[in-house]
């Protein structure tokens, strides 16, 4: 049975980090909105895939009036409030899936150059097995630190965690019935906390999540390239 697909799109940040008024998700680029080509990613892959955006109660009416000029779908688009913490807002996006057998996909609304190869393995991944998350290797030297002492790692056994992290909904439902810890810092962790095993798959390097000013500068020269 072809399983229903959803996307949970998270949203509710205010871009401290950007140093900029209108937060992250918000910012145009090439004069698009970044929280817009992100969206459009996932409707190239699946025009009726239907779609929970977790904003920031200020910018409920701003999203609403840019999926609306957008020329994209919305007809399965649902606007919920985003949470306090990343864990609050994918639960109350989560209350709006009432489909268990369905997959959802949770995606940073900052992440806008996710390839259609990446969210297609990620939703068969999880369709097959549970759950699948993205990732990619590590292309520097790292060390870990203690006190005053660091001491050198096997890169190759450490992988750098991208979304969207793909996931039965009955299971991801049921994860977030945990009580929220600091140590959830992403979907995944959430879910292992359960006992479950995370199938890792392979992302892409310019899936990256935009968070500062030169982030905006790699994200227009991978639109440039």
């Amino acid at each position: 049975m072809l399983q229903n697909q959803y996307l949970i799109l998270v949203a509710g940040g205010v871009g401290s980090r950007m140093n900029n008024i209108t937060p992250k998700q918000f910012i145009e680029i090439n004069g698009e909105a970044m929280i817009i080509r992100t969206l459009r990613c996932f409707f190239n892959y699946n025009p009726s895939i239907s779609v929970v955006i977790s904003v920031h109660r200020d910018f409920a009416n701003h999203l609403n009036n840019l999926v609306n000029t957008s020329g994209l779908p919305n007809s399965k688009l649902l606007i919920v409030e985003g949470g306090v913490t990343r864990f609050e807002s994918v639960k109350n996006g989560l209350n709006l899936i009432h489909d268990n057998d369905g997959i959802v996909a949770i995606h940073d609304a900052a992440r806008p150059f996710v390839s259609l190869q990446t969210i297609t393995t990620c939703f068969s991944i999880a369709a097959l097995k549970g759950n699948a998350t993205p990732c990619v290797a590590v292309s520097e030297s790292i060390r870990t630190i203690s006190g005053n002492e660091s001491m050198a790692l096997n890169r190759d056994e450490y992988k750098l965690i991208q979304t969207p992290q793909c996931f039965l909904v009955s299971k991801i439902k049921q994860a977030f019935e945990q009580t929220y810890k600091p140590s959830f810092t992403d979907d995944a962790t959430v879910l292992e906390a359960m006992g479950e095993k995370i199938n890792l798959v392979e992302g892409n390097i310019e899936n990256i999540k935009i968070t500062t000013p030169h982030d905006l500068l790699i994200a227009q020269a991978l639109l440039n390239k």
